[in-house]
């Protein structure tokens, strides 16, 4: 019996698949979620959402301030199902 590891992505009450090899902004795409970015390095701040549960991991740290409660989808990698709101 093998164990299910498959994760979900909820956005703004919606559950979607989620790849955690991949950002949370690829996810985002994949799904034709449109939220805002511009340098998909953590340099700018543009895709900035709230993190309502769940855990993320950054590829490297971004440059761009984060507010608590708050992720960077362009460089953030899900380690955990994540729910997060769109600003």
């Amino acid at each position: 019996m093998s164990k299910n590891t498959s994760k979900t992505l909820t956005v703004d009450g919606i559950e979607y698949p989620l790849d955690t090899q991949k950002t949370v902004l690829e996810n985002l795409e994949s799904q034709a979620i449109k939220v805002e970015f511009h340098c998909r390095d953590g340099h700018c701040g543009a895709c900035r959402c709230a993190l309502l549960s769940g855990d993320v991991n950054y590829r490297s740290y971004p440059l761009a301030y984060v507010r608590k409660n708050d992720i960077l989808t362009c460089c953030s990698q899900a380690s955990s199902d994540i729910k997060i709101a769109t600003y």
